[in-house]
């Protein structure tokens, strides 16, 4: 088993970045100072990171990502290649807005598609599902499968990741699920 960093020699990394063991950080990727990157990551090339960026362990970035200060991510996280993440909602380059940033939260294990877009100011929640070339505008719950632009919701999606029949069953791994309140969960959480 892998006990080290291992980092492509096209890749510069800033002096106060913090990269958590096993991670691999492929070609051309800038990371600034003040990033925290977990442990068990792999982030793919052309990737960018900007100083204040929290990303949490076991996170999969994919080719061709900009992730700006304010955008957190949390563990075992899947984004797709060319995802975007926006930081203010009417960006001008002739008018300064940093203090109209909003944040980005990306919740444990949601998986966002590629060429996905989140607009700042949103929460993607646990185990959500953004399907690829989705622009999100509001919050997204847990469990949820968002498609389309602007995104709605298509369904909702198990643990580990295929899509809830009308039964909130898993055909693939079986795990049931259920509404309370608007709110998808497993089961097994509903009881204790």
């Amino acid at each position: 088993m892998r006990k080290s960093i291992i980092i492509h020699e096209t890749t510069e990394i800033e002096e106060g970045a913090h990269i958590g063991k096993n991670t691999v950080i492929w070609q051309r990727c800038i990371i600034q100072k003040g990033a925290v990157i977990g442990k068990d990551c792999n982030i793919g090339a052309n990737v960018f990171i900007e100083s204040g960026v929290h990303i949490g362990d076991g996170v999969k970035i994919k080719n061709n990502i900009a992730i700006y200060s304010g955008v957190n991510i949390e563990d075992n996280v899947f984004l797709g290649p060319n995802c975007v993440f926006t930081n203010v909602i009417n960006p001008r380059s002739f008018i300064n807005r940093k203090n109209e940033f909003r944040d980005i939260v990306i919740r444990k294990g949601a998986t966002i598609g590629a060429n996905a877009t989140i607009i700042c100011g949103n929460v993607i929640g646990s185990y959500a599902m953004v399907g690829a070339g989705a622009v999100v505008t509001k919050n997204v719950p847990d469990y949820v499968l968002i498609i389309g632009n602007p995104g709605r919701i298509a369904g909702y999606v198990c643990e580990c990741g295929c899509k809830l029949d009308k039964e909130l069953k898993c055909k693939e791994c079986g795990k049931i699920y259920m509404m309370n309140h608007g709110k998808v969960s497993p089961v097994c959480e509903q009881l204790l």
